[in-house]
């Protein structure tokens, strides 16, 4: 008897619900799109935690209401954008608005690292890290900005946190999804001890947390009350996932260090499985892989595939309004613009830092985009930009095979735009690699399904689940000639760009304070 498993998956855009069968076809699927935030103050970036929870209500609805085989349905997972966080009241209401990831405002320093602690990490090389992230903190601006609130805080969750709680009434996460301002020991894979220096920097007592549960175990089961708000069955198991990025390696079948998963979404991250803690940055630890006592090695470019987006909204109108007309992505008539121009752009190279990270490449970086001439059009920006996206992803590949010691052979592409084959050719080129396109283009729902499937036990083990429900839909191979032209381009232009520019990025920050102090 065939049987089925059901993903939640909730991303910065759109809120999507996936039915699967046992080879990890999709049987059945339903999105909702959202908007991402609302802005109170500028670099503020807010939506409120019912909202989402109506938007997580809405699409089930939609997809349960006319799918026949609910009795059918094994187990449910459910996967979110990380770095969202909620607060709860002690009647399980939210409390103020979610903060998202996006959001920039910043906390104050307050005792800690203090006077030895300060000349301990500037002997590292990692004091202003360690300021900025505290002051990043969402935690510590709502303590210091919100006192009433967070003293009223029973809990603090990140969004996969809180609809977990919405479906089981029980206040747990997984391991899997436990990225961000929080206080955990990334390489025990639990919540600090109160002496631990990550408590240090974000000191949440651990009442306020959830219980966490390793991947692909139980986190709880669908409520009688959720199940009539949503419209899933009751008494389903709610198995443990993993955050959206870690989904979308295990959806895209990566199971080792040698291959690296590509995610091309709003956020751009090379991720890479390890059974090894190993930090690709000095001090930034591997987050919590999808698979039980993994990590995954990460470097993030923040405003990756949201670039896209961007030019969209400031150069593409012509395109959005047939696209509209057409009742198509606008994505399929923008990829057309990057068949007009030459592979390097006619020499404009961009640098993809329009929002600083917290170490990679610094601070005080900068978008940038050079090589400018009469010649250039918007069709070779757009060009430049999925050309510096990926020269960017490629630069990190060689910071974690340079840290692992391990080679990477091989790269599978996720993500909005792993569905262009002109973009995972130029990806191909720039890696001067095999290049995979995954048969499913929702590898994080994917990804949550394969934690299910292991989980109610459909599978014994991770392998054999990767092996019966992942395959690959097309490989890409770097050209001769496309490959040679961006070799020389990474190596004797992009690699030294920031160097060149930060004196310059340093000047702009001491005299505009931006990104703010």
């Amino acid at each position: 008897m065939e049987e089925y498993v059901l993903s939640i998956d909730s991303g910065t855009q759109s809120v999507r619900a996936i039915i699967f069968n046992k080879r990890g076809q999709i049987i059945a699927s339903e999105r909702t799109r959202i908007e991402p935030y609302f802005s109170v103050k500028p670099g503020y970036a807010e939506q409120d935690a019912e909202y989402y929870w109506e938007s997580l209500k809405t699409t089930t609805n939609k997809l349960l209401q006319n799918f026949p085989d609910k009795n059918k349905l094994k187990g449910v997972s459910v996967t979110t954008q990380r770095g969202t966080v909620i607060n709860l009241d002690k009647n399980g209401k939210s409390l103020r608005p979610a903060i998202m990831w996006l959001d920039q405002r910043k906390a104050d320093l307050e005792k800690y690292p203090g006077i030895i602690m300060n000349k301990a990490f500037w002997s590292i090389g990692m004091l202003e890290t360690v300021k900025h992230v505290i002051r990043d903190c969402e935690a510590n601006w709502i303590r210091q900005n919100q006192k009433d609130i967070w003293e009223n805080t029973d809990k603090f969750l990140f969004l996969s946190g809180f609809f977990i709680y919405s479906l089981t009434g029980k206040f747990t996460d997984s391991v899997g999804s436990i990225v961000g301002y929080m206080p955990v020991n990334y390489k025990r894979h639990r919540w600090c001890k109160t002496w631990e220096r990550n408590y240090k920097m974000f000191p949440i007592d651990g009442s306020k947390l959830p219980e966490l549960i390793e991947p692909s175990g139980i986190l709880g089961y669908i409520s009688d009350e959720a199940s009539r708000k949503t419209g899933i069955p009751a008494g389903l198991p709610l198995i443990a996932s993993a955050s959206d990025k870690a989904c979308e390696a295990l959806g895209s079948g990566i199971l080792e260090p040698h291959t690296a998963a590509l995610s091309y979404g709003t956020t751009a991250t090379i991720q890479t499985v390890n059974k090894k803690y190993i930090e690709v940055v000095k001090f930034i630890p591997p987050y919590p892989s999808a698979i039980p006592g993994y990590y995954n090695t990460e470097i993030m470019i923040q405003r990756g595939y949201w670039m896209i987006r961007w030019f969209m909204n400031e150069f593409g109108f012509k395109e959005v309004e047939e696209a509209r007309n057409l009742n198509i992505e606008p994505e399929r008539l923008f990829n057309k613009l990057l068949d007009q121009v030459p592979p390097g752009s006619m020499g404009l190279t961009l640098q993809p830092y329009w929002s600083p990270g917290v170490k990679v490449p610094g601070r005080e970086a900068k978008g940038a985009m050079i090589g400018f001439g009469d010649v250039h059009t918007r069709a070779h920006v757009y060009r430049a930009i999925i050309e510096g996206i990926a020269f960017a992803l490629k630069e990190g590949m060689i910071k974690t095979q340079n840290r692992s010691g391990k080679t990477i052979n091989k790269v599978i592409v996720s993500g909005g735009g792993a569905q262009s084959p002109a973009i995972l050719q130029i990806t191909a080129d720039i890696f001067d690699l095999q290049v995979d396109q995954p048969t499913i283009t929702e590898t994080s729902a994917l990804g949550a399904a394969i934690n299910t499937a292991v989980g109610i036990g459909w599978y014994p083990d991770f392998e054999t689940a990767v092996r019966e429900m992942t395959s690959v839909q097309h490989s890409y191979m770097p050209d001769e000639k496309t490959r040679a032209i961006y070799g020389r381009l990474f190596h004797e232009v992009y690699l030294k760009m920031y160097k060149r520019l930060k004196p310059l990025y340093n000047s702009i920050k001491e005299i505009t304070n931006y990104p703010e102090e």
